[in-house]
């Protein structure tokens, strides 16, 4: 049934024909629980406690602050402030203790290593302060959502045929996500069919890129007057679509034209 459900949204993303499937996936999925987050989820206990504990990175901050919904944002914050505040009650506690025992070393205690193990302790205390500040529970959302997407990709790719032909005549994907796939490739896939899919994939990629290629270089050259008279091509976007193929969706165009 999960494998059914889940089928319907990557189709919907193959059939989209841009230059990475697994980015319009991730897009939407990344638009949709930013409405959810400031939705219904503001006045749910269990979103509330995960929100408290993780947060958001400063990514999906500007994204929650773009919606214009303050008050959702404010309560968001509001508790994961406090939340917050309470963790680092032991964090700064720690630091200034480690702080204060280094500071206070002497010659004796950096001949018997006591100095080095005080320094230690405060690294490791800054350590835990930063890994407390990086947490986001949007973006371990999207990234297990993601894992799941994958999985429902190889097992189309394995069961459904016209799923293989629909992959082996797309634009490929952008490097991050065609890079994830193979690495994923080993554990999904039979060992007999991991070469095929391979060069598949990796044909697909030099194909797009050789495109691109082209594109971005007649770009290029439209702005030298030489060529003013002539057409454009396929390359008003050139940049955009360059950009994305290299690093993965980031400027332009919405990868699923639907959403704004």
């Amino acid at each position: 049934m999960r494998y059914h459900l889940d089928t319907i949204p990557v189709w919907d993303a193959v059939k989209l024909d841009g230059e990475c499937f697994l980015c319009a996936l991730r897009r939407k999925l990344e638009l949709d629980e930013v409405e959810r987050c400031l939705g219904a989820s503001v006045m749910e206990p269990d979103a509330r406690i995960r929100v408290n504990e993780q947060g958001f990175c400063k990514h999906h901050q500007a994204m929650l602050f773009a919606t214009n919904n303050r008050l959702g944002h404010a309560l968001m914050l509001h508790t994961h402030l406090d939340e917050t505040r309470k963790q680092l009650d032991k964090r700064f506690a720690s630091l200034r203790k480690a702080a204060a025992a280094y500071s206070a070393s002497s010659l004796g205690d950096k001949l018997t290593g006591k100095s080095a193990a005080a320094r230690k302790d405060m690294e490791n205390a800054a350590a835990q302060l930063g890994q407390q500040v990086t947490t986001c529970v949007l973006c371990e959302s999207i990234d297990e959502n993601m894992q799941r997407y994958m999985h429902t990709f190889f097992h189309l790719y394995k069961t459904d045929g016209e799923f293989r032909h629909a992959i082996a005549a797309s634009k490929g994907l952008c490097l991050p996500d065609a890079a994830l796939l193979l690495q994923a490739a080993p554990k999904e896939l039979p060992p007999k069919d991991v070469a095929p899919f391979t060069e598949m994939l990796l044909s697909l990629e030099e194909k797009s890129l050789a495109r691109l290629d082209e594109d971005i270089a007649w770009f290029i050259k439209k702005y030298d007057y030489r060529f003013d008279d002539q057409p454009w091509k396929n390359s008003r976007d050139a940049v955009e679509r360059t950009a994305n193929k290299l690093r993965g969706w980031c400027i332009g165009q919405e990868p699923n034209p639907k959403e704004k």
